[in-house]
């Protein structure tokens, strides 16, 4: 049977399930949605995805041509995140452990748009965060479930959130103990030195979009350094859902297409610990989050 090679190029009618964007063969970025491996839903084991047309904050289409994937990327170029929004102390067994107060509100920080990273780029740390005279690196692990905006949203209800959500990542909230905390000024910390430099977000390794997950309070969320697992909890155990950080977030401040909140992390991190054992250069953190994938990434001195 014939068939014309503009065929190649017609739309699907079927919704994107895992939105990537990546590196061809070709050495040129196309978005796409990922066509996952046999016995695996981690976006990051594929080698292929079905380009998209358009744009996936607001008309796209998915068409069948197929382009091999070299690497990938974050799901959106930084400059497509207006904000990133961060969520502190929102697993109460986290909070337990870092003795920290349960708070009644959900407690929100900002990252800059330059602390996004790819799921597989090193993570920089600069001579700033190694040591200072006596003040030595204590560098700290955090995977989150990350939420992706597509609508615009101001002062909506929770029942009205998830209309607003274009899909789900998981991501690593790097931090710095020390700039955060012992250099952070009482009685509160310093978030946005202890969190914010620059590759200190890495994020993917796709959006997985509400047809897939239907409900982010269901997912095994986890890290690991050098293969050795440290956080394994499920954001089921969140204090502030999804609907909840959406819909407070919304209150008083706009959330646009293409905003990410990091939802906050659960426990097993070394803050908690009485002995730490701080992450250090050439340490590989991985970051995983059931159905979405893995983010793996090197910690880097510069």
């Amino acid at each position: 049977m014939w068939f014309s090679p503009l065929l190649l190029l017609l739309p699907l009618a079927v919704n994107a399930q895992r939105f990537v964007r990546f590196i061809s063969t070709d050495g040129k970025e196309y978005t796409g949605d990922a066509i996952l491996p046999s016995g695996t839903s981690d976006a990051s084991k594929s080698t292929s995805a079905r380009l998209i047309t358009g744009d996936i904050l607001g008309d796209f289409q998915i068409t069948n041509q197929v382009k091999p994937i070299q690497k990938l990327l974050a799901p959106l170029p930084n400059e497509r995140v207006r904000t990133v929004r961060c969520v502190g102390f929102n697993y109460a067994a986290h909070d337990e452990g870092a003795n920290i107060t349960i708070p009644d509100f959900p407690i929100l920080f900002y990252k800059p748009f330059t602390a996004l990273n790819t799921p597989s780029d090193n993570i920089p740390v600069t001579a700033g965060y190694q040591t200072q005279g006596n003040f030595t690196s204590t560098m700290d692990y955090e995977t989150e479930l990350v939420v992706i905006m597509k609508k615009t949203a101001f002062n909506i209800s929770e029942d009205e959130a998830l209309d607003h959500v274009l899909g789900y990542s998981v991501g690593h909230d790097v931090s710095h103990r020390g700039w955060q905390i012992q250099r952070g000024g009482e009685p509160e910390p310093q978030f946005s030195m202890g969190k914010g430099a620059d590759g200190w977000a890495p994020w993917g390794p796709a959006i997985v979009s509400t047809n897939v997950i239907q409900d982010p309070q269901t997912l095994n969320i986890w890290t690991k350094v050098n293969g050795n697992v440290m956080q394994n909890d499920t954001t089921a155990n969140m204090i502030f859902g999804v609907k909840q950080l959406v819909s407070f977030f919304s209150m008083g401040i706009t959330l646009l297409p293409g905003d990410v909140i990091f939802t906050g992390t659960p426990s097993g991190v070394q803050l908690e610990k009485a002995d730490p054992v701080w992450l250090v250069n050439g340490d590989v953190v991985e970051v995983g989050l059931e159905n979405v994938g893995t983010c793996t990434n090197k910690i880097t001195y510069t």
